[in-house]
């Protein structure tokens, strides 16, 4: 039982740390011209990738609601909604598609991840605003943030030994 009580509670403090790079993520953007990138998406690729679907939507979800919140409230519930359900996706797709090929799952998990983000935030731009024409004229903003995201995230999992080390850290060995 241990054992298990320390793996919840390093679970969660993995959850609590990425939840906070969320918010911090959340709050600048890398100015583009005629608009933001936000890189709070490559934090929730790579918890969605690491944990499962409960966590990564807090990560995600309620990261990204609570960021806005603080930083600039008119989006908070689309980035609730929408980055909460990419991250259960991206988490779901990871852990349970292509058992044998975890690095296609990965890609496939992201790709489905990035889609999400980019309907949903359309989709919430045009309610928001009032307007479908300010939801299109951000939609590059939006597909580069989802890739950038996607890529990146993936990178830092697999080849940046990020999973590795995660794995150590839940397992109890020393980092």
């Amino acid at each position: 039982m241990q054992t298990n009580v320390k793996t919840t509670t390093r679970r969660l403090t993995i959850a609590a740390v990425f939840m906070a790079m969320n918010i911090a993520l959340s709050s600048f953007g890398i100015s583009v011209p005629g608009g933001h990138l936000y890189l709070n998406d490559i934090v929730i690729c790579l918890a969605a990738l690491l944990l499962g679907p409960f966590e990564a939507f807090a990560v995600g979800g309620i990261g990204a609601f609570l960021g806005d919140l603080f930083f600039y409230p008119t989006p908070m519930f689309v980035s609730l909604v929408t980055h909460g359900l990419q991250a259960v996706v991206i988490s779901l797709i990871a852990h349970k598609a292509f058992k044998q090929k975890p690095v296609a799952a990965s890609i496939l998990a992201v790709t489905v991840g990035a889609v999400i983000m980019i309907v949903g935030y359309t989709l919430g731009r045009a309610y928001i605003y009032a307007t479908p024409e300010t939801a299109v004229l951000k939609l590059p903003y939006q597909i580069a943030q989802a890739t950038l995201g996607a890529v990146l995230g993936t990178v830092l999992y697999w080849l940046g030994g990020i999973k590795k080390l995660f794995d150590r850290y839940i397992a109890g060995e020393s980092i």
